[in-house]
């Protein structure tokens, strides 16, 4: 829990206290252990920590059993065991600021971007392209770049590329060549990702990171929930939205060096 007075976590007694220092939260983390041993209990509460301490959450849910933040918790005999044992005193059970966020738009806010915002290098990572294949889909992102055409879902970009390979002659001394080997290869991949519910994830309205960066009239940094129950059963969808998010994180955080606190805390609930 967030102990204002002293601006730390406190994570566990023994001998003496054990602290994370905001500073230190900078860096990666992990928790592990057997089943039943509290690891989800302890990074829930270092997700709130956060939360309180005024620092926008990303958690990444799994198992779909962190939905109850948005409500003050019940008190249960494992939980008086821990304020007990800790000498936590004037202990109350409070609700947190959260939003519920999920890729298929089911069980919260729509997660999207477009093809043309993912751009070719990164899409062609996920789509596991060879060198040649890739350079073909630049090529295809170019021709629409230049006949000023915005590619949206899936379907615009399959669109494109059967446009590119029926006009691939004329394409050739402008653009380079592009085999029908390739186009068909990208058209399978595209195929595989559409299987795995891509075409809910690529269109608008497109999702703005901007907005995970929020806070409630307390001054609590807003949890952001993303249902990943059903997603992590789809890992290349799972995959293409991790990588997708890094890189808008990646240009709308530059480097800042040890800052005194997270400007957003990352934390992914496993099974």
């Amino acid at each position: 829990m967030y102990l204002s007075d002293l601006e730390k976590i406190w994570l566990a007694t023994g001998e003496n206290r054990v602290y994370l220092e905001p500073s230190m939260a900078n860096r990666h983390g992990l928790i592990a252990g057997a089943t039943g041993t509290g690891k989800t209990v302890t990074l829930k509460v270092i997700a709130e920590s956060f939360s309180d301490m005024g620092v926008p959450v990303f958690v990444a849910d799994i198992k779909g059993d962190l939905t109850g933040m948005c409500q003050p918790g019940e008190e249960n005999k494992h939980i008086r065991r821990s304020i007990d044992t800790m000498g936590i005193e004037d202990f109350t059970y409070t609700s947190y600021p959260v939003r519920f966020f999920d890729v298929y738009g089911e069980k919260g806010h729509p997660v999207r971007t477009t093809i043309s915002d993912m751009g070719p290098d990164l899409l062609a990572r996920l789509l596991g392209l060879n060198e040649t294949q890739s350079g073909v889909l630049r090529i295809v992102f170019r021709i629409a770049d230049d006949q000023g055409l915005l590619l949206l879902d899936l379907k615009d970009l399959r669109s494109m590329v059967i446009y590119v390979g029926e006009h691939a002659a004329e394409y050739k001394l402008r653009y380079g060549n592009v085999s029908a080997q390739s186009l068909g290869a990208i058209q399978r991949a595209l195929l595989t990702l559409e299987d795995e519910g891509g075409e809910r994830f690529f269109g608008e309205p497109m999702l703005d990171l901007v907005d995970w960066f929020d806070w409630d009239e307390q001054g609590r940094g807003v949890m952001n929930l993303l249902e990943c129950q059903e997603l992590f059963q789809h890992p290349l969808l799972y995959s293409t939205f991790l990588l997708w998010m890094l890189s808008e994180l990646y240009e709308l955080l530059p480097e800042a060096g040890d800052l005194p606190k997270p400007k957003i805390a990352f934390c992914s609930f496993g099974v």
